[in-house]
């Protein structure tokens, strides 16, 4: 065993290296010890020769990983400890680029919640499953923050305009549906995933073609060509009115979702996005880190985290309330653009 705190725990099995996320009542949540304990097994199962595979797991069966500990982050943050929230997000961001540059398979086992920073350290591995029992989202702007973990990276990459659809609405995907957009790689049934599980460590990663089952439909399917429509637009104001002339119960309850969110938040998370189409992820999380750095300074990020995790109100009031009034070149600034 290579360490025995209990909010992560990493040991040898059979063939394999295997993390298992262990804060179940806080579902799972990443703090700045989880980060250095997943980065410190990576680092010492990179050139064990015994070690053929990473998995990596949540206990308690309610989420793999709810995201990063972001109360934390808004305390640091109206307690002017800027350092503590720059050194949590660099320390999560290098993670997410080991993570994609590791030399060996690294398999996720998605089961329950997967969100923010649970996706940054299962979707930049080769390998993710998820069962039907998953829920895959990027919710950061109804927080007021944007969608990070390298997400300006793969979400552009998603099929059409999927990914900007999902970054700005925070839209939940079950397995199935993670596996048609992109994130999830293979589709197990809960019931199977133990049995997986288990003969990774015997047998390694080809067993996963023997367990993977067929897909159903995806559920986004009907809306895929409204989305790639009304998700091309140069603008969010542009979105905003081809979202209005779909004249659809689909594009009026997203239209609807939008308006939830902060104004701010979604002129960010929509220009790193857009950009990220164009960055290498080293780029895509360098730029995060800059903007993370203005973000958390804005009164937005403290009153949504205050009104969706603190409080729970969910009566956000955020400033300014309309996207009109946004600095819109500012940002662009502050991604370093």
């Amino acid at each position: 065993m290579l360490n025995l705190e209990p909010s992560v725990i990493a040991t040898r099995d059979g063939r394999l290296g295997r993390i298992v996320l262990n804060r179940p009542k806080s579902l799972n949540a990443l703090d700045p010890q989880m980060i250095r304990l997943i980065d410190g097994a990576l680092a010492a199962w990179r050139d064990d020769p015994a070690v053929h595979a990473v998995v990596i797991e949540g206990a308690g069966g309610r989420a793999f990983c709810a995201g990063g500990d972001i109360r934390a982050v808004r305390a640091h943050a109206l307690a002017g400890e800027t350092d503590a929230v720059e050194a949590f997000f660099a320390a999560e961001y290098a993670l997410n680029g080991v993570i994609a540059a590791y030399p060996k398979p690294y398999v996720a086992l998605v089961d329950g919640i997967c969100m923010g920073g649970g996706i940054g350290v299962s979707v930049h591995g080769r390998y993710r499953v998820a069962t039907e029992a998953a829920q895959f989202a990027m919710p950061e702007t109804a927080i007021a923050f944007f969608p990070d973990v390298g997400a300006s990276h793969f979400l552009p990459r998603l099929p059409g305009r999927l990914g900007l659809y999902l970054g700005l609405t925070g839209t939940r995907m079950n397995g199935a549906d993670a596996v048609h957009a992109g994130l999830a790689t293979h589709f197990v049934p809960r019931e199977r995933l133990p049995a997986l599980s288990r003969a990774l460590a015997d047998e390694g990663v080809a067993v996963l073609a023997e367990f993977a089952a067929p897909l159903p439909p995806f559920s986004l399917a009907p809306h895929r060509a409204a989305i790639d429509r009304c998700f091309a637009a140069p603008s969010l104001a542009a979105i905003r009115a081809a979202l209005a002339a779909e004249g659809t119960d689909f594009a009026a309850e997203t239209l609807a979702t939008l308006d939830r969110m902060s104004p701010s938040s979604l002129a960010w998370s929509f220009a790193i996005v857009r950009h990220g189409a164009e960055r290498s992820l080293a780029q895509c999380l360098a730029a995060e880190l800059a903007l993370t750095r203005h973000v958390t300074q804005h009164p937005d990020f403290a009153e949504g985290v205050r009104a969706m995790v603190v409080d729970k109100d969910r009566t956000p009031r955020w400033s300014p309330a309309e996207l009109a009034a946004v600095d819109l070149a500012g940002i662009q600034a502050w991604m370093g653009a």
